[in-house]
């Protein structure tokens, strides 16, 4: 089959590699007919190359059909399916409590880290990712969310990740409804974190230097700013002096306006990959512009969520403003399932309350997946969400 491989620091290409089979009872195969490109998918291609594996699968973001069916899986040949990101059993003590991010029986405990990822590097089990033809789905008896016939792809595809990651960022913010609500980034997460508050009652400011990603978020009827170093005040003048309730950073660790950190990322990238991965592991600084930012920004007594993904041990935080404004914080990777009984509902609506039908900038065949990291990473012809068809 074919597959998008990592092959280098901002070096992937799409490769001939072995067919995926079953290999437990509860594993399914898909064949993908739609796969995303995350924001969280660049980090591997230029800052976690340390970890990764020349020939590793990257993606995480897929859907497709069964065409194969372990005996304990659940499923049936010709099921529709949606894959989320998180590699869970359903029935460990993490499982049980909606942690399936934490999950025991798929833990990576080599690296310390929480439940496996598809296509995730070594941190999170090096599992064969999704930008690929066909994917070996294990715990598919879990992890596989069965969807409908009747709607196009991208009506569902985001419930692998976008919109339960944007769902849990803007939950752990705790908005109710009449609270004020700031996005720091509108990539894809952050898109649809402010559509999410603003769903929700909460009257959304969203913050990103990019002019077509705001004009994407003020379709939704959401406030958008432009990334200055006078933001916040403009903000604070309009949320009477204090600031909002909550911030939701949706950019995470290769925040602009970071020189310190960027150097950081340049210097490890440049290390051989043992080296890399024990700087990373004890030393390893995160660009940190859009949290600091979230932390002056915030009211005292309100709520920080962090949904943008952050990878440092050594990262220097404002404890003393932490502490006197009194900040509650929360981050996490999304437990995907814990959300899908609320959400499903809401991506099939008619009305499509979330803007699924406008989220998408571009989708290409998978041979093309390569351009199309350097023009989302570069922020290149208005690219928001690439979506990649292995099928053409």
């Amino acid at each position: 089959m074919k597959a998008l491989t990592w092959q280098g620091k901002r070096q992937v290409s799409v490769e001939d590699v072995p067919d995926p089979i079953l290999e437990e009872p509860t594993d399914a195969i898909v064949e993908v007919t739609s796969t995303a490109i995350c924001g969280s998918d660049l980090h591997l291609y230029e800052v976690l190359g340390p970890f990764m594996d020349k020939g590793d699968i990257i993606g995480h973001e897929p859907m497709g059909r069964v065409v194969e069916a372990g005996p304990d899986s659940g499923l049936s040949v010709g099921q529709r399916i949606v894959v989320p990101f998180p590699i869970a059993c359903g029935a460990c003590w993490m499982c049980e409590r909606g942690l399936v991010t934490q999950c025991e029986t798929t833990q990576v405990r080599k690296y310390g880290s929480g439940a496996a990822l598809f296509g995730y590097s070594r941190l999170y089990g090096s599992v064969p990712g999704a930008q690929a033809e066909y994917l070996r789905v294990p715990h598919a008896d879990f992890g596989a969310i069965t969807v409908g016939d009747d709607l196009d792809d991208h009506r569902y595809l985001f419930l692998s990740d976008v919109i339960p990651t944007a769902w849990q960022g803007v939950v752990y913010a705790d908005v109710k409804e009449g609270d004020t609500l700031a996005v720091y980034g509108l990539g894809p997460i952050g898109q649809m974190a402010a559509r999410i508050g603003a769903h929700r009652g909460a009257n959304v400011f969203a913050i990103d230097p990019v002019p077509e990603r705001r004009a994407m978020a003020e379709r939704h009827g959401i406030a958008t700013f432009d990334y200055s170093k006078e933001i916040n005040d403009e903000i604070r003048d309009l949320t009477e002096g204090r600031g909002p309730d909550a911030v939701v950073d949706a950019v995470g660790m290769e925040s602009h306006g970071s020189p310190v950190g960027w150097a950081a990322h340049q210097a490890v990238g440049a290390l051989p990959d043992v080296v890399g991965r024990k700087m990373m592991e004890k030393a390893g600084v995160d660009r940190l512009a859009a949290l600091y930012g979230a932390i002056d920004l915030v009211r005292r007594g309100g709520t920080i969520s962090l949904s943008g993904v952050y990878g440092g041990e050594m990262d220097p935080m404002p404890m003393l403003t932490m502490f006197d404004k009194q900040i509650q914080l929360r981050m996490g990777q999304a437990n995907v399932h814990s959300w899908i009984d609320e959400l499903l509902p809401l991506v099939e609506d008619p009305d499509d309350p979330l803007g699924t039908e406008d989220l998408v900038t571009h989708r290409v065949p998978l041979v093309e997946a390569p351009a199309m990291y350097e023009k989302f990473q570069k922020k290149e012809d208005g690219c928001i969400k690439v979506v990649l068809d292995p099928r053409s």
